[in-house]
């Protein structure tokens, strides 16, 4: 890969979109490993929890619809908070390392800021295979999201790098082929 150094707001771009997309093969693998849970631990995954005590202790009544889809949007804008963090600090790490990072959103949130404020107990005092549904979800995201901010930064210096627009045409009202030659966006640069 090339050796330019991304500014911050590229790689909060990069990350916020990676943990974007990571937040779906994350979500894949909770509602895959929630099945497989015995039936007295297959109440709502931490997600939905923490929707609904959050919105209790605002005293906002939330009908199941509404919370569904309020657990939906929070969890995606979390895996894309935590992937623009990520990508701050690196946006070049590897699987391994994004997959421990994908534990260390774990530890900071199930054991640090979400019941640091209330909304849950710690996730020490939840079940083990729930937690370890979890711990595994998160490993999946991290290891995505490095994939995928890997992928981000390999397109963003190649196939969307500046050059040529050979396929644009002269004028956006116009059917006629620009000129060959560099465009006037390559120019700039």
């Amino acid at each position: 890969m090339n050796d330019k150094k991304l500014g911050l707001g590229s790689r909060l771009l990069i990350g916020g979109i990676a943990g974007f997309v990571a937040t779906l093969a994350m979500t894949s693998a909770m509602a895959r490993g929630h099945r497989r849970l015995p039936e007295e631990e297959r109440y709502p995954l931490t997600p939905r929890e923490i929707v609904d005590s959050t919105a209790e202790q605002m005293g906002v009544s939330l009908e199941n619809e509404a919370a569904k889809d309020a657990t939906i949007a929070a969890h995606f804008a979390y895996g894309a908070a935590c992937g623009a963090l990520i990508a701050a600090a690196n946006p070049r790490i590897g699987e391994t390392k994004g997959a421990a990072a994908g534990v260390g959103v774990w530890l900071a949130s199930y054991l640090g800021w979400i019941p640091g404020v209330g909304i849950l107990r710690p996730a020490t005092e939840h079940p083990l295979r729930r937690n370890l549904l979890m711990i595994g979800s998160h490993l999946v995201w991290g290891a995505t999201t490095a994939r995928a901010m890997r992928e981000l930064t390999l397109a963003r210096e190649t196939m969307i790098e500046a050059g040529p627009d050979k396929d644009a045409s002269a004028s956006p009202d116009s059917n006629t082929p620009a000129e060959p030659g560099p465009s006037p966006r390559a120019m700039r640069k």
